[in-house]
């Protein structure tokens, strides 16, 4: 093959809104540059990704392993991340090298083959989109019309012959976008193929918004109050002479969060999921449920917006328990405190509930799904 592809993640984020660089946050379930380490190794196209990272930025991937992968440290800008890759690799002697932004996850490997074939004619394969809105530019102080068929938006992964772009990128000392650009302030032939809509650059946490869809799922569950039985809520124990009756642990919150969260995804009822006929459920603990299906969840690309709960009861009174329920229920979903709600309502004494003889719960709960 004696192909190489060279993922530049070297960048601050200087323009997203986060403590975590870009280039590391959860995507999909993954870190984004990984999705692109992930279509590279499926393509079989390649002998080696070469992942170009700013030290400093060493402590995200502490517990990142993968045998197809190299890391090395890149410099203060791009062009130097680039060169300093191309270095690393040149005693490989690789014919071409793809290289390519950590910021765009969501190329296909179509992209890939497509740059791979067009190769074979030329010495530099760039993809690019033209753009669909109209473009002004502003000169002298004017804003004039630009026909935008003249403008080309770029992309990456971009490809080119290792020994032309090593001389170029070496002679170079000059501040650039684009590995593109070398080619094209020496007048040597560019071949620019059709890109993908989908293969965006994630600049700023605007462009994740853009990319995903929000559902949303309800929850319901009632338990009948009896002696000799715990009372479960959210996950902990509430102090009770009387106790929930269930085939499991009874716990009306934990149950109607189930149900919440099966509902957005489009996956049933937790009576399907953990049917009362099935012995192994018998006392089981809900938190154990709960666990299992926000496990699910995240593999399928989901993740948590926030739940809105309404706990309703006679007694006890629920204020006087509603931080530590939020933090049982925060474990367990593996999301943060403040993207979780819980009011507590009475029934005015009206119905089973009002005298104390059952417990109820009903949920809300917003998930999002990355495009």
């Amino acid at each position: 093959m004696n192909n190489y592809f060279i993922i530049l993640a070297a960048g601050n984020s200087t323009r997203f809104n986060s403590k975590i660089p870009k280039q590391f946050i959860s995507y999909k379930g993954l870190m984004l540059f990984e999705h692109s380490v992930n279509k590279a190794i499926k393509s079989n196209i390649f002998d080696k990704i070469i992942l170009v990272i700013n030290k400093k930025h060493s402590k995200y991937l502490k517990n990142y392993k993968n045998d197809k992968v190299v890391i090395i440290y890149g410099g203060r800008e791009r062009y130097l991340s680039s060169l300093k890759s191309l270095k690393y690799i040149q005693n490989k002697k690789p014919k071409n090298v793809y290289i390519h932004d950590a910021a765009r996850p969501n190329f296909s490997s179509k992209l890939l083959f497509r740059i791979k074939k067009a190769l074979k004619k030329y010495n530099a394969v760039v993809p690019f989109l033209k753009p669909i809105n109209t473009i002004k530019i502003k000169e002298n102080k004017k804003i004039i019309n630009f026909d935008r068929n003249n403008i080309y938006e770029i992309q990456t992964p971009q490809c080119f012959n290792f020994k032309i772009l090593n001389k170029l990128s070496k002679a170079n000392n000059k501040f650039i976008t684009d590995e593109c650009s070398l080619f094209l302030n020496k007048n040597i032939k560019v071949n620019f193929i059709k890109g993908e809509f989908i293969n965006r650059k994630i600049t700023s946490e605007n462009d994740l918004e853009f990319m995903k869809k929000t559902y949303y799922g309800i929850g319901f569950d009632v338990h009948r109050l009896v002696p000799n039985r715990k009372l479960y809520l959210g996950g902990i124990v509430i102090k009770s002479k009387l106790g929930t009756l269930g085939h499991s642990d009874g716990d009306p919150v934990l149950h109607a969060i189930t149900d919440a969260m099966l509902g957005a995804c489009r996956q049933g009822d937790i009576g399907q999921k953990f049917s009362d006929k099935n012995k192994k459920y018998k006392n089981i603990r809900s938190t154990i449920l709960l666990e299992k299906v926000v496990k699910e969840i995240k593999k399928n690309n989901y993740f948590i917006n926030n739940l809105d709960i309404n706990i309703i009861t006679q007694t006890p009174k629920i204020s006087n328990y509603k931080k530590k329920i939020i933090k049982s229920i925060a474990s367990i979903c593996d999301i943060q405190l403040n993207k979780i709600n819980i009011k507590g309502k009475t029934t005015e004494k009206l119905g089973l509930i009002g005298k104390e003889k059952a417990i109820a719960c009903e949920v809300i709960v917003s998930i999002s799904q990355y495009d």
